[in-house]
């Protein structure tokens, strides 16, 4: 077999390969947010109050123990143990914006918009075959610090904050989901489990900043 050959061989194997990581990864992905929306869908029926800063121990112990067994079977057990936490959560603030008047639509164009970006970004990374490696230190720093500012508003009730970390998570999550899908394509993301927590992680987040800012400017926030 020639060099050229073999060059084609092992291109064909590395599109294989990513083809079949981004189909476990969607695939996964796509049955997260529908148990998450269940999960969702009971918290707010059975009125489940707010967690607060409570629903941060519980994603970071379980993302602990999912990241801890990412290789093995326990890992798929334990990324729906941590969307269908995040779900639960999410019950009692759905329940809040839809209790607001136009609440309904709100949500609705939250989850419109959300759906849009994810996937108009998704695609511009696969079809563009872009390598975006080079956003992980700047998104890891800005997510850092929207973080400690979204605690800051929090415990000090600053709404101007809170709206302002809002607008800095739909830019950062939408570069983690380029990111994301960068790494996936270029070989930078091998596990499927982690790269599933991630872009659920992605989608979570813009949708509820999305959502913050709709009520902002409905002025019912």
């Amino acid at each position: 077999m020639n060099y050229d050959a073999q060059t084609t061989v092992v291109r064909s194997e590395s599109v294989l390969v990513t083809n079949k990581l981004l189909r476990n990864t969607y695939s996964l992905l796509a049955m997260t947010l529908i148990f998450s929306a269940l999960t969702a869908g009971i918290s707010m029926a059975m009125n489940f109050p707010y967690l607060g800063l409570l629903t941060l121990v519980g994603y970071f112990a379980l993302l602990y123990v999912t990241t801890k067994l990412r290789n093995s079977v326990w890992g798929i057990v334990s990324v729906f143990a941590l969307t269908g936490f995040m779900g639960l959560t999410l019950g009692p603030i759905l329940n809040y914006y839809l209790s607001m008047p136009n609440g309904s639509e709100m949500v609705m164009q939250a989850l419109g918009g959300t759906g849009i970006i994810f996937f108009a970004l998704s695609a511009y990374a696969i079809k563009s075959e872009k390598d975006f490696s080079f956003m992980g230190g700047f998104l890891m720093v800005g997510i850092l610090v929207a973080f400690l500012a979204g605690l800051g508003a929090f415990f000090f009730n600053m709404p101007g904050l809170s709206l302002a970390v809002s607008a800095m998570f739909i830019l950062l999550m939408s570069g983690l989901i380029l990111y994301q899908t960068s790494e996936i394509i270029h070989g930078g993301e091998t596990n499927y489990i982690m790269a599933t927590v991630t872009l659920y992680i992605s989608i979570y987040n813009l949708f509820l900043s999305l959502l913050h800012i709709l009520g902002a400017m409905s002025g019912d926030d």
